[in-house]
C-alpha cells in the first residue's frame, strides 16, 4: 500500500492532496493541520468527491508514509517581501516536524518557504540520507520562465536553478538563442515578481504549485527517473556545500538518483554562486 503524508492542509497543501487522489497515486493519504477547521474541512471536501482513497487524520502514522511533504507554515503574503522573510518564522515549524519525524525513512518533499533553507534543516535535523531531502520551487520556476520565453518568442527548453526566491538562476544558455545581458536582467525582473501577481490577486499560489508537487511526487512513485529541476542538499556540486539550492536532478522512487553538473556560461555561473552564498546564509540558522 503507498502511503501519502501531508503537512499543512492548507490551499497548496489540500489542492495536492487533491490531485494526488484524483490520479491515483497514493492509497492512503495523511493530512494534519494544527488549525482544526481546516483540516476538518478539507478532510471532508476530498471523502466528498466519492474518490476511492483511505483518508486520514492520524499524525502518528506520518512516520510510516512512503513520501511525506512538509507544508507547513506561515505563507507568503503581499506584505511580506520576499521568500527569505519567512525564515525566522517558519524555523520552529521545521524544528517541530523533525522532533515528530524521529525514524521516518521515506521521501521528504520541502514546499514551506523559505524552501532551500528549509530542506536543508529538515536534513540536518532528521539525519535523513540527503538523497532523501527534495526541496520543491524550481519546477514553478521553470514553468513561469517557459512563459516568459514564450511571450518573448524565444524556442527552446526553460530551466531554472538556483534559490527559489530573488536569486534564482534561469538558464538562457539552454535555450539555443542568444540574450544579452540587459534582456536577461529584465526576464529576471519579471520572474521575481510572478507570484506575487498571483498573491495579491487571489490570496495565494495554489494551482502551480500544487500541479508541480504532484508531478514530482509521481515521479518519486513511479520511479520515472526523469531529470526535474528541485533542490538538493549539496556537497560539492557546482562547487558548493552547506546548503540546499535548486539543481538538476534524477528522480526516482530512492529520491535524488543523481545530481547533473551541467556548464553554465559566465552570467549563470556568478548567479549560480550569488544564489548559493545567500542560501548557504539562511542554512547556518539550522546549523547553530
Amino acid at each position: 500500500m503507498t502511503s501519502l503524508a501531508i503537512l499543512g492542509a492548507g490551499k497548496v497543501g489540500g489542492e495536492t492532496a487533491f490531485l494526488s487522489a484524483a490520479l491515483g497515486l497514493a492509497d492512503e493519504i495523511i493530512i494534519h493541520d494544527v488549525y482544526e477547521p481546516i483540516l476538518r474541512a478539507q478532510v471532508l471536501d476530498l471523502q466528498h468527491t466519492g474518490i476511492d482513497v483511505a483518508f486520514s487524520t492520524d499524525t502518528t502514522a506520518m512516520r510510516e508514509a512512503d513520501i511525506f511533504v512538509f507544508a507547513a507554515g506561515t505563507p507568503r503574503t503581499p506584505d511580506i517581501k520576499t521568500r527569505a522573510d519567512l525564515l525566522e518564522a517558519n524555523v520552529p515549524v521545521v524544528k517541530r516536524c523533525s522532533e515528530s519525524l524521529r525514524g521516518f525513512d521515506g521521501i521528504v518533499i520541502t514546499v514551506t518557504n523559505p524552501m532551500d533553507a528549509n530542506n536543508y534543516g529538515l536534513w540536518k535535523m532528521m539525519g535523513l540520507d540527503r538523497r532523501r531531502c527534495i526541496g520543491f520551487g524550481s519546477q514553478l520556476d521553470s514553468t513561469r520562465f517557459a512563459c516568459f520565453l514564450r511571450d518573448a518568442g524565444i524556442p527552446g527548453p526553460a530551466w531554472v536553478l538556483g534559490e527559489h526566491g530573488e536569486r534564482q538562476v534561469p538558464l538562457f544558455s539552454r535555450t539555443g538563442a542568444s540574450v544579452d545581458i540587459e534582456d536577461r536582467e529584465a526576464f529576471l525582473s519579471r520572474m521575481r515578481g510572478a507570484s506575487m501577481e498571483v498573491i495579491r490577486g487571489k490570496g495565494g499560489t495554489i494551482f502551480g504549485p500544487a500541479y508541480h508537487i504532484t508531478m514530482l511526487i509521481r515521479a518519486v512513485l513511479g520511479d520515472r527517473r526523469e531529470v526535474l529541476p528541485c533542490s538538493c542538499v549539496l556537497d560539492g556540486e557546482y562547487g558548493l556545500s552547506g546548503c540546499s539550492l535548486g539543481v538538476p536532478a534524477r528522480i526516482g522512487r530512492e529520491g535524488i538518483l543523481g545530481i547533473e553538473e551541467w556548464d553554465l556560461d559566465p552570467w549563470e555561473d556568478t548567479k549560480m554562486a550569488e544564489a548559493g552564498a545567500f542560501v548557504q546564509g539562511l542554512c547556518r540558522r539550522f546549523d547553530d
